[in-house]
């Protein structure tokens, strides 16, 4: 039931000692506003660095790294090993692991830029091997016409799918692309999309410089009908990538006879291993903004039931005229905790908004920056920062649970004796 009475006189009590209340909400308030910031960019820097991995976290990228040293089952050292379509094949089959895996074949050898010309225009841009899947595993958004499919490969089509930093170099500004020609190495190619990586960083910036052409259709206009340059590979749902990686690995020496300690052959690379370290170097950030901001928390509510001590100190002879009069032990524990919960909830919640507010400054900043993008991401999760309001509110009330008792066991008689 609400006691208007009560409200009135806890804000009697706080106004008569502004600033030493004053003083004492600042302390919970700092450290409710020190927690949303610094979880706020903490979470803005954790965004920006996984938004680069985009879709390709678990991914599995295997590759030729290095000649044999180890002569192995009749085979000499200084073997090249070069990967055969039957290699991908082989790894769905026998690996149940394996989800998408992919060969991947680029024009001239890996990240070998090759003159693209359209009309007057030209520039070298790396020309890739795609398959439909290639658009989710990197995170690859048609922004114009549509992306390399399956029958494009089946039939051997020769289209192209150009990056957007290619579309800016061979066409004119607003110019549709779709249905127009562009020269890879002598060869016409229709281009049918433009992409657009949707990852960040150098990575992006890389990206946009790709022209895609069907994975087969480049191996059989370029002479690679033998390899497949690496292969790229995912694992099903609820499977670990590492896993995938190692049992790849295994049987592709076992395919390839290579023997187990010549360990420079295969080159690989698990993206979800980089995923989880940056993941977890984002988690200890958390991890210490918490305990920064939680200390804090914990002096200005220790500094709470401190203050609430020196109050019913001074409230002795009130709180004995209070009990000479009727009223309850629970009565008094009840107004003292009611101050200090008060007094918590009030300055946690100013600091919490005076945090978002914070926040919200840092992103339209970060709009207006383009090489701070991390500051247009930051941001703190609503459940988390009421769940500190109602732990700070709990905290409060326990801190005020010892100087409430003292409140509780004032002797009327002694007290109204009190100067």
């Amino acid at each position: 039931m609400f006691d208007l009475d009560n409200w009135q006189e806890i804000y009697a009590t706080l106004k008569k000692h502004k600033l030493r209340s004053g003083l004492t909400a600042f302390g919970v308030m700092w450290g409710v506003f020190m927690l949303v910031v610094l979880l706020g960019v903490g979470n803005g820097l954790r965004n920006d660095s996984l938004a680069g991995f985009g879709d390709n976290a678990n991914t599995v990228f295997i590759w030729t790294a290095a000649r044999t040293q180890i002569p192995y089952q009749g085979f000499d050292r200084n073997r090249w090993v070069m990967f055969r379509p039957d290699d991908a094949v082989a790894i769905k089959a026998r690996i149940p692991e394996a989800d998408v895996v992919l060969g991947i074949n680029e024009v001239g050898g890996w990240q070998a830029a090759q003159y693209v010309v359209r009309g007057d225009n030209s520039g070298s841009f790396i020309t890739r091997g795609a398959h439909p899947e290639i658009a989710a595993m990197s995170s690859f958004k048609p922004v114009q016409g549509r992306f390399i499919n399956r029958r494009d490969n089946e039939e051997l089509r020769k289209v192209a799918v150009i990056g957007t930093q290619v579309y800016e170099n061979l066409f004119e500004p607003e110019e549709n692309p779709i249905g127009e020609s562009i020269q890879i190495g002598g060869v016409d190619f229709l281009v049918v999309g433009v992409f657009k990586p949707m990852a960040t960083g150098e990575q992006s910036m890389q990206d946009a410089e790709l022209v895609l052409i069907p994975n087969e259709t480049l191996r059989y206009t370029f002479n690679q009908t033998w390899y497949y340059g690496h292969l790229r590979m995912t694992p099903k749902p609820g499977h670990s990538a590492a896993a995938l990686e190692q049992k790849a690995l295994t049987l592709l020496r076992e395919r390839h006879k290579v023997h187990i300690d010549d360990t420079g052959v295969f080159g690989s690379f698990n993206m979800d291993k980089v995923f989880r370290q940056v993941e977890g170097l984002f988690t200890g950030i958390a991890a210490f903004s918490w305990f920064v901001a939680i200390g804090t928390i914990l002096a200005g509510v220790i500094g709470v039931g401190n203050i609430m001590l020196i109050t019913v100190k001074e409230r002795t002879r009130e709180i004995g005229l209070r009990k000479a009069l009727g009223a309850t032990a629970r009565s008094i524990v009840a107004m003292v905790v009611q101050e200090a919960v008060v007094i918590t909830a009030v300055a946690g919640y100013t600091g919490l908004v005076l945090g978002v507010l914070v926040l919200e400054g840092i992103r339209s900043l970060g709009r207006s920056l383009p090489d701070m993008r991390f500051l247009s991401l930051v941001e703190i999760d609503l459940g988390t920062a009421v769940t500190a309001i109602v732990v700070l509110v709990i905290a409060g009330f326990l801190a005020s649970l010892l100087p409430a008792s003292k409140a509780a066991k004032v002797n009327p008689i002694v007290a109204l004796q009190d100067e």
